[in-house]
C-alpha cells in the first residue's frame, strides 16, 4: 500500500467516526497500522473533520517516529496508538473518541457490564475501566503511558485484545480497535451504543445483573472465532 494510499484510508476512517456521531470539534482521532512496512497514518492534532484533508494525514514510521508524508505535526495520542499497536497483536487500526456515553462511564470510573446480547455480540464481558493514572504518569510521558494503562488492565484481567475490542480510560475516554478500519468502526460504535443501552437499562432497574456466561458465550462465539456461523463467509472469514 503506497503512502497515498494509506492517507486516503485513514482520512476516510477519520471522517467516519464523525460522520457517526462518536466525535465533535476536534476531539477524535483514528489511525491505521500497515505491519508489514511499520507505518502508522495518524489524524493531525487539532484539525477538525471540516477542515482535514486526505493529505493531511501524517504517516509516521513506527520505530522511530519519523514522519514520513504530511506536513502537519501528528494527534497528541500518538504515542497511545503506538504503545497499544506494539502491545496488542493483530491491531490494525486504533480509534479514540470521547463519544458521550463510553465517555460518562469512563468518566465515572465504571466498567460496562454486560447486561445484554447486543453487548455480548461485540465485546466478551464487560468492557474494562483502566485504574485512574498517577500523577507522575500524566506529568510525564502522559500519552504513552496512557497506552501503557490499557495495556496493564488487559494483562491484570487476563483480557484478550482481540475478544476485547475496546476499553475505558478512566476519567478520561473510549478506545476501540480491529484488525482493519472496518471493524475499529464498528466496534467503536458498537462500544458507544452498548454504553448507552447500559446506562437505560441501569435507569430502568437499577438492580439489573449482567446476563448469564452461557448465554453471552454463546452471541459472542457465534459471531467470534473457528466455530462462528452467524453471517456470511467472505475468504475464509465471517461477514458480521
Amino acid at each position: 500500500m503506497s503512502f497515498q494510499s494509506l492517507q486516503r484510508e485513514a482520512f476516510q476512517l477519520n471522517q467516519a467516526i464523525y460522520e457517526h456521531g462518536l466525535a465533535l470539534l476536534t476531539w477524535g482521532n483514528a489511525s491505521l497500522h500497515d505491519r508489514d512496512r511499520g507505518l502508522i497514518a495518524i489524524k493531525p492534532s487539532g484539525v477538525s473533520a471540516a477542515r482535514l484533508k486526505e493529505e493531511d494525514i501524517v504517516v509516521l514510521s513506527i520505530d522511530d517516529g519519523r514522519t514520513l508524508a504530511g506536513a502537519l505535526r501528528p494527534s497528541s495520542d500518538t504515542p497511545t496508538h503506538v504503545y497499544l499497536y506494539r502491545a496488542f497483536a493483530g491491531v490494525g487500526a486504533i480509534i479514540h473518541t470521547h463519544s458521550t456515553h463510553a465517555t460518562a462511564w469512563a468518566q465515572a470510573g465504571q466498567a460496562i457490564p454486560c447486561f445484554g446480547t447486543t453487548h455480548a455480540d461485540h465485546f466478551n464481558g464487560a468492557v474494562p475501566v483502566t485504574r485512574p493514572m498517577r500523577p507522575d504518569e500524566i506529568r510525564h510521558d502522559y500519552e504513552e503511558n496512557t497506552g501503557r494503562v490499557i495495556a496493564e488492565c488487559f494483562a491484570t484481567h487476563a483480557l484478550d485484545a482481540g475478544q476485547m475490542p475496546g476499553v475505558l480510560v478512566h476519567g478520561h475516554g473510549p478506545f476501540a480497535w480491529g484488525e482493519d478500519g472496518r471493524h475499529a468502526l464498528d466496534n467503536a460504535i458498537a462500544l458507544e451504543e452498548i454504553a448507552r443501552l447500559a446506562w437505560y437499562t441501569r435507569a430502568i432497574n437499577p438492580a439489573a445483573s449482567p446476563i448469564a456466561p452461557y448465554l453471552l458465550e454463546k452471541h459472542f462465539t457465534r459471531k467470534h472465532g473457528p466455530a462462528a456461523y452467524y453471517g456470511q463467509a467472505t475468504g475464509g472469514a465471517r461477514d458480521s
